[in-house]
């Protein structure tokens, strides 16, 4: 393997010049939530076309959405008979706030010892930059690389990618490949290495409870009226049951039982609830009965109030009957449910349960995602697992993924993909919180592994 020796040669070598590229990288605030930050896109966007051009790409364009742009570059030169991969990724972060709680500043990326600190280092700067530093190092020492590439890196991830499906299915054909290889994702811990090869879907909404037309005092006509938190209160107490089951009519409809194989593997995993427990400072772990935390974690359904709010919260008391009451429900969905048909058995619930003397007002999310299973034997995830195998000298074991990521089924849907998750970040990085960090040997690690990945995926066509 003298071509590849060459490229991870290159890579050791420019060492020092890709962390400090990741930290120029990560010092642009490419915030997608906040219009302010919008030049900040921008520059996020023109610096990621600059670094693919600097790699030796010919093809790289920028795409514009009505939202933020995408980056996009192919290579073509392998030949029709070669693979061809799509590689995804996001260049937005998540905002910084609260402030207070970073000890250094959230767009001046810090190193220290084995860890960079900063926002988006690890969600998805970090893991994407890396793939573009291996297409470098090929092209710089090799001229060429064994397989076809496609980059899209989209930069509305961090706000549900609201727009990147308009936009793969106006470019389809140009997106056509054999399957994605993902930068986004992560492996669920440090000291093991994991292939991702589920993720659970989607399901939102935000309901409002309206009683009287304006908040009335508590004293004069508490008793007379129902109060709003009161009614919604009962709403939300009422869509579980003892056991932690969800009581919506026809919720697990579809949902087949976990496989003895499933089971097994969850408990080969090096995970006890102790040590959960002190990870989230949690006192106790909870859920739906007969089933572990894992278990729960990736292959039940689950229903979740993430908001919950009206009346007078502010400083002291304010003996108020508020007019309205508010809360946000998400339903994370495993195989065998509709995105839009577990909301809709929500919407049936909420009104048939609704107390008297208020009415409700039911918002579904537009951003809906089914859950998704790799292929068992899919070609992508042998590769996967036996570059593993070989970087950390045993083999990966599979995980699924609690979250969501709505671009799995925008790819699976539009294109007809399947999507091989290969991110070198780790769970317990506080993404989305302050003080995210990226240990800064994965960033080496992820070079290697993609590197290999190409290689033996061009090797395996050779065959």
């Amino acid at each position: 393997m003298t071509g590849l020796s060459d490229v991870l040669a290159r890579l050791d070598e420019r060492a020092e010049a890709s962390l400090s590229e990741l930290i120029e990288f990560a010092s642009i605030p490419s915030v997608s939530a906040q219009p302010a930050h919008q030049p900040d896109m921008e520059r996020a966007a023109q610096w990621l076309s600059e670094r693919l051009k600097r790699a030796g790409l010919k093809t790289v364009e920028q795409w514009p959405t009505a939202g933020h742009t995408a980056v996009y570059a192919e290579y073509s030169d392998a030949g029709e008979d070669a693979p061809t991969l799509l590689v995804y990724g996001h260049y937005d972060v998540q905002p910084p706030d609260p402030l207070e709680k970073w000890h250094t500043p959230p767009f001046t990326p810090t190193v220290k010892g084995e860890r960079i600190y900063g926002r988006g280092v690890s969600d998805d700067k970090g893991p994407l930059l890396l793939t573009v530093q291996v297409l470098d190092a090929y092209l710089s020492t090799l001229g060429h690389l064994p397989i076809n590439l496609k980059f899209l890196f989209e930069g509305e991830e961090e706000v549900g990618s609201a727009h990147l499906n308009e936009l793969v299915a106006q470019n389809a054909e140009r997106l056509k490949a054999d399957f994605v290889l993902s930068a986004d994702g992560g492996m669920w811990s440090a000291q093991t290495p994991s292939l991702t090869v589920s993720a659970r879907g989607l399901a939102a909404l935000e309901l409002t409870v309206r009683g009287p037309a304006k908040d009335l005092h508590s004293g004069r006509h508490g008793g007379s009226v129902q109060n709003p938190l009161h009614a919604l209160a009962t709403l939300i107490a009422g869509l579980h049951d003892g056991a932690g089951r969800v009581t919506v009519s026809g919720f697990y409809d579809g949902v087949s039982e976990l496989t003895p194989e499933q089971r097994e593997g969850i408990r080969q995993l090096p995970f006890t609830d102790a040590a959960y427990l002190a990870q989230t400072g949690a006192p106790a772990v909870y859920g739906e009965s007969g089933y572990s935390t894992l278990e729960r974690q990736w292959h039940r359904p689950t229903l979740e109030v993430n908001g919950l709010w009206g009346g007078y919260t502010g400083e002291g008391s304010k003996t108020v009957l508020p007019a309205e009451a508010h809360a946000k429900i998400t339903c994370r969905l495993v195989p065998g449910q509709e995105p839009g048909r577990i909301a809709e058995l929500l919407r049936q619930h909420l009104e048939k349960e609704l107390p008297p003397g208020v009415t409700l007002e039911l918002h579904p999310s537009e951003h809906g995602a089914r859950a998704y299973r790799l292929p068992n034997h899919h070609p992508g995830a042998a590769v996967a697992r036996e570059v593993l195998a070989e970087l950390y000298g045993k083999p990966p074991l599979d995980v699924g993924m609690g979250g969501s990521i709505p671009v799995l089924e925008t790819f699976q849907s539009v294109l007809g993909l399947d999507t091989v998750f290969f991110s070198f970040a780790v769970g317990d990085e506080d993404i989305h919180a302050p003080n995210e960090f990226f240990r800064v040997p994965r960033l080496y690690e992820g070079q290697k592994a993609w590197a290999q990945f190409w290689w033996k995926l061009g090797e395996k066509t050779d065959e």
